[in-house]
């Protein structure tokens, strides 16, 4: 922020208080119109946010210039204010934002959402704005750009646990960050101290941030403390005490129009009150016209890769573990690359998810977040958006499952992170039920945006980590926890060896058969070749696919396994939601007829050796050879 230009005159400010009557009745306006949307706390915030965007270093002409000062809207919900705000700032024409307002095919949604121009980040989930405003706010830290961020949040969701997190986050790296509390007092069900008793101020005191109080419609306090906030050393949290529905007299301190809106009456008398004109006829009009198939959105998925040395992959010619080909690859790009973009964020697990060599590669990017997992998650999508390069390595259960809804909205946003689940399916074994992921590929196929790819032994992982490494995109790569027998061709030579280059979407025959096709991804891989083996010497002609891209599927493989007139399906997973669903769907698609047998986890394991527990499921390989025997004599027998 220039401290020079945040010095808004009175004559500035008065012209602020202005816009701001202006705003409120585009705030009543646009809700009005759409008959849904949250009035009352974008009333009652649109005085600080107007007073900011005045004051802070953003360029409507170039919105996403490096230099910017970042704002993050964590409470979504006030986006009648941010529009109002952005318009009055010239990002857009006010008449676009409440014509269109929540109408299908405009990118003027009921929630913030970086389609709009000055949008940083979509939000609405109550509680990760603090988290993301940290992951900008360290960004920029690791990049020396000399910017502050802001964040700005209701006093309701101060009752979200992620908020704590980010709070204690945001004073151990000692980031530029700014939060503003819209302190109301109210929320959907009335006063927060009945809804949830809260302590604000003492919070964020205990965590070691400076607070200011303020009168949150007294713009002369609002351009101070802003100014205060950003001279001090320390991240601190102004607090405004505020009006609901602020400016109309029958809104004000009424919980209703959190969520209400004005019928056309009411309008009228609020647009009086506020001396402004009704106009609303005009805006019927507008959104009428509105060509419904919607404008042009913003391209908010990238199409750069990443310009980093990704080395020369190391040839494993021992068992070992995936984990640690995961951390070997990423420490040794690390070294071969100065000053690289990359950044691993770490929750307590550094050596049981192999980074310690990357941090000796690059120590001011190996980020130390704690057991805070919600805020860990956020904080690196959101580092992610500024051409960083950031991995999230987490055990399966806290990483994929516990933070499902934190990646969700990241693949709102169109992040760029990588997660790597060192930790998943039985193959965690004695952990027991509680920390045995048997989920991750069905709960992240959920989302649009993110790929996942799943490593069959430590060579297939180097070449997948060295892969993701120079793309932009969301993925998800989950693996054991166990030492694996590498994959080798009926020869002996290593599969996954010198000649491989991995491809995504790429299926990799391991062996040719006749009799039926095996279809296997993940840990299970060695144990199904063993399985073809035991086959081959009974006579049964065994097919075997490893599925590296489950959510991607080959066509042609799916065809060559079908002929075999059997299709069996092998996973590390949930039998209902893994690999086995996906291809019978896809299969089902194109419309191959074969029997279809799909081998899984069927209900929750036990903790023990992870032999005895893939035995205990029936999923050992003398157990699945089994199952393979009785269903082809089964098949033969109705011939």
């Amino acid at each position: 922020m220039d401290i020079e230009k945040a010095q808004l005159s009175i004559k500035q400010l008065k012209e602020i208080q202005i816009l701001a009557n202006e705003a409120r009745g585009s705030i009543i306006k646009m809700t009005s119109l759409a008959k849904s949307g949250h009035p009352g706390g974008s009333m009652s915030t649109i005085d600080f946010m107007l007073t900011l965007y005045n004051m802070i270093n953003v360029d409507p002409k170039n919105p996403k210039m490096d230099s910017r000062d970042r704002v993050i809207i964590s409470h979504g919900h006030t986006s009648p204010a941010a529009y109002s705000t952005l318009a009055s700032c010239g990002f857009f024409n006010i008449d676009d934002a409440i014509s269109q307002f929540r109408l299908a095919g405009s990118i003027y949604e009921g929630h913030v959402e970086p389609d709009v121009p000055g949008i940083e980040w979509a939000s609405g989930n109550l509680g990760q704005g603090l988290s993301a405003g940290c992951g900008f706010a360290l960004a920029s830290k690791l990049k020396n750009i000399d910017n502050h961020t802001f964040v700005l949040m209701g006093d309701g969701e101060q009752q979200k646990g992620q908020l704590c997190e980010a709070r204690r986050f945001a004073v151990k790296y000692n980031l530029n960050i700014t939060a503003f509390i819209d302190y109301n007092q109210l929320q959907i069900s009335g006063n927060i101290h009945n809804v949830m008793p809260q302590y604000i101020l003492e919070n964020y005191l205990s965590d070691d941030w400076d607070v200011i109080e303020i009168d949150g419609h007294d713009l002369i306090e609002i351009r101070d403390a802003i100014i205060d906030a950003v001279q001090n050393e320390k991240p601190t949290v102004i607090i405004g005490h505020t009006i609901m529905g602020k400016g109309v007299s029958f809104m004000e301190n009424k919980e209703k129009y959190h969520g209400s809106t004005l019928s056309e009456e009411q309008l009228d008398e609020a647009l009086k009150e506020l001396g402004l004109e009704n106009n609303i006829e005009k805006y019927k009009k507008l959104r009428n016209e509105f060509n419904v198939t919607g404008p042009n959105h913003n391209n908010k998925t990238s199409n750069f890769d990443f310009d980093l040395d990704l080395g020369e992959p190391i040839i494993y010619e021992d068992k070992t573990d995936n984990r640690s080909a995961w951390g070997n690859a990423i420490a040794d790009i690390a070294s071969k690359n100065e000053n690289a973009p990359i950044v691993v964020l770490d929750c307590d697990l550094q050596g049981s998810v192999k980074t310690k060599e990357f941090e000796v590669a690059l120590p001011q990017n190996f980020i130390q977040s704690g057991i805070m997992e919600h805020n860990t998650a956020v904080v690196g999508a959101a580092m992610s958006k500024e051409r960083l390069q950031v991995f999230f390595p987490d055990f399966g259960v806290f990483g994929v499952d516990e933070t499902y809804n934190q990646h969700r909205l990241s693949d709102i946003n169109h992040t760029n992170l990588k997660i790597i689940t060192t930790h998943v399916g039985l193959d965690v074994g004695e952990d027991g039920k509680t920390h045995q992921c048997i989920d991750y590929f069905g709960v992240i196929k959920n989302l649009y945006h993110f790929k996942t790819i799943i490593p069959a032994d430590p060579n297939q992982t180097d070449r997948v980590i060295r892969y993701i490494s120079g793309k932009y995109g969301n993925f998800l790569i989950p693996m054991g926890r166990s030492k694996l027998d590498l994959v080798k061709t009926e020869k002996g030579e290593i599969f996954f060896g010198k000649d491989y280059k991995f491809e995504y979407g790429k299926s990799d025959l391991l062996r040719n058969g006749k009799t039926a096709a095996l279809f296997v991804m993940g840990t299970l891989t060695g144990k199904a070749l063993k399985i073809a083996e035991k086959l081959k010497a009974q006579g049964i002609s065994l097919q075997v696919w490893n599925i590296s891209c489950p959510s991607y599927l080959d066509e042609d493989v799916l065809k060559q396994a079908a002929k075999t007139g059997t299709v069996f399906t092998y996973e590390d997973h949930n039998v209902n939601t893994g690999i086995g669903n996906s291809i019978a769907d896809k299969m089902m698609q194109m419309g191959l007829h074969c029997k279809f047998v799909k081998f899984g986890v069927e209900d929750y394991a036990f903790s023990g050796n992870s032999d005895d527990v893939f035995k205990y499921c029936k999923l050992d390989v003398d157990s699945i050879v089994k199952r393979i025997q009785k269903t082809l004599i089964r098949k033969e027998s109705k011939k």
